[in-house]
């Protein structure tokens, strides 16, 4: 293991260590400077200090090669970097909440993604009846996006049986926080416990540890139950409530809204996703109290069923209805142009871009960030790299005045 050689060398300074010491203090006595006795003690630590960094430096060549190596240097200075990053809360749900999270992920790893918990489709429901647990969908999606593990572990979360199998349908993700759930016996300790697993960047906290259902309130009188259902409405939604109405948020996620220095809303489905977590008894109290810098992340397209015709505006002013508070200081919209292939097929879809009427925003008070925010591939999504940019480079500005990311 060659490092005979270091231990030798460190005992070596620690002796003349103590040499020295033993030299300085006689000095001091006959002389009153101790001046040969500090040069051995100088030149003793320096052969402690080297003795002791090679010794390290051996154990780690043995048990990892030299790539791994420089990996663990790596890491080690990105934690330490990571660690120094402004406390950011996200709170939100569905595919928008995980894409924003990757993104920040780059800044620091002091987040909170805050989830919500009414999902009931798919393999979350199917879970969510068969176990009597809370949809494990968002928050699988969330530890990924913050994992700092191997990326076949992340992909591992992610895996989705196909048809054919009893698991048809079901991530292998969602299957794991299930089993976990039922040998620590409780939904938030399997979220902690998974996290660990995945050695994420911050944590993950469901809005609510009750069971509860979405009921949507349309125009027309009419009540749609179960966010699935509420996702394929046709009547427009005038407002929409948690069953049971008094559930409480969980004492982290309140603890972690306090401590914030920003609270971002969004992006994700306005009415599925955002606020099913604002309206959780508490949260915008807490939001409101919290003096943390509060950010709006509109979406880029209208969705059917849930905020057809809907400006930019229109989201936060039912966020503002919903919470019966003016949470927002800034609000994030897309000015970039969505190409004619994306409209063609969001068009078949009943989606339009959003239009961001900036200056009702401002009679509002309400200061708007205008980019373009947008990534096209399968879909048109928020570019997760720019928002977290725009968010970290506000609250640093703000806090820091002028430090800045390019």
């Amino acid at each position: 293991m060659r490092i005979k050689r270091w231990i030798l060398l460190s005992a070596a300074g620690i002796i003349t260590v103590v040499i020295g010491s033993i030299e300085g203090v006689a000095e001091f006595k006959r002389h009153g400077f101790p001046a040969v006795g500090a040069v051995w003690v100088i030149i003793g630590i320096m052969l402690i200090f080297t003795g002791s960094k090679r010794m390290v430096k051996s154990f780690i060549t043995l048990f990892m090669p030299l790539q791994k190596e420089k990996e663990l240097v790596d890491i080690v200075y990105k934690k330490r970097q990571l660690s120094r990053g402004p406390k950011i809360v996200v709170i939100g749900g569905g595919t928008g909440l995980s894409v924003l999270l990757h993104g920040l992920k780059a800044y620091t790893s002091n987040l909170t993604a805050i989830v919500t918990v009414a999902d009931d489709g798919g393999s979350s429901g199917r879970l969510r009846q068969q176990f009597d647990i809370l949809p494990p969908g968002d928050i699988r999606n969330c530890l990924v996006a913050l994992a700092d593990a191997e990326p076949l572990m992340a992909d591992l979360f992610q895996f989705r049986f196909k048809e054919g199998t009893e698991l048809a349908g079901h991530n292998f993700g969602n299957l794991f926080l299930t089993v976990m759930t039922q040998l620590v016996g409780d939904f938030d300790k399997a979220i902690k416990e998974s996290s660990k697993v995945l050695a994420i960047r911050g944590q993950v906290i469901p809005a609510t540890l009750k069971r509860v259902s979405l009921v949507a309130e349309h125009s027309d009188g009419s009540k749609t139950y179960g966010e699935t259902k509420i996702s394929k409405s046709v009547s427009p939604i005038r407002k929409v409530h948690l069953l049971p109405e008094n559930c409480l948020p969980t004492d982290d996620a309140l603890e972690a809204i306090a401590n914030a220095e920003a609270i971002v809303l969004g992006p994700g489905s306005l009415y599925t996703s955002v606020l099913p977590n604002l309206i959780v008894k508490n949260i915008p109290e807490a939001i409101d109290a919290s003096s943390a810098i509060k950010i709006y992340i509109c979406n880029v397209m209208t969705q059917s069923g849930e905020t057809d015709n809907y400006t930019a505006f229109d989201h936060l002013k039912a966020i503002y209805d919903h919470t019966g508070r003016t949470i927002v200081d800034y609000c994030i919209v897309n000015t970039g142009k969505v190409p004619d292939e994306f409209l063609e097929k969001y068009k078949r879809e009943n989606a339009v871009p959003v239009v961001s009427d900036i200056k009702r925003f401002e009679a509002a008070g309400v200061k708007v960030i205008a980019d373009n925010v947008i990534s096209m591939q399968d879909h048109v999504r928020h570019n997760s790299e720019k928002i977290a940019k725009s968010i970290v480079n506000l609250v640093l500005d703000l806090k820091y005045k002028g430090s800045l990311f390019v």
